[in-house]
């Protein structure tokens, strides 16, 4: 079992900061991907920011130069900086991690509960 909880939303105005933190736990083998994804209100989830296993970074580019993702890797944890947030970026962020659980050999998606986001004045 791998369970991931979620940190950090809340409310702020625009041009303001957050910072999201996801800490997996359970029975992990190896984690070799670790991702922060975005649902708005009625809209598709999207993937906002990723990280992998050597650490090479993807982003949207929509936070490009105002987002960055990072990891700590001794603790199983993501973290989203974000910074000079918009209204827009308003929205349901959850956290995915790509891992190996004990006594498989293959890899599987997990997800987090969602924590919101809400830039507005």
């Amino acid at each position: 079992q791998v369970q991931l909880v979620e940190s950090g939303g809340g409310l702020v105005q625009p041009g303001g900061s957050l910072r999201l933190s996801c800490a997996a736990s359970g029975s992990i083998v190896s984690i070799y991907q670790m991702a922060w994804y975005r649902q708005e209100a009625r809209k598709q989830r999207e993937l906002v920011a990723s990280i992998g296993s050597g650490g090479s970074t993807n982003y949207a580019d929509s936070v490009k130069g105002r987002f960055t993702i990072g990891r700590d890797n001794a603790k199983n944890t993501v973290f989203l900086q974000m910074n000079s947030l918009k209204p827009e970026d308003t929205a349901v962020y959850y956290c995915n991690v790509g891992a190996i659980p004990v006594g498989s050999s293959l890899g599987m998606d997990y997800w987090g509960k969602g924590t919101l986001v809400t830039v507005s004045t």
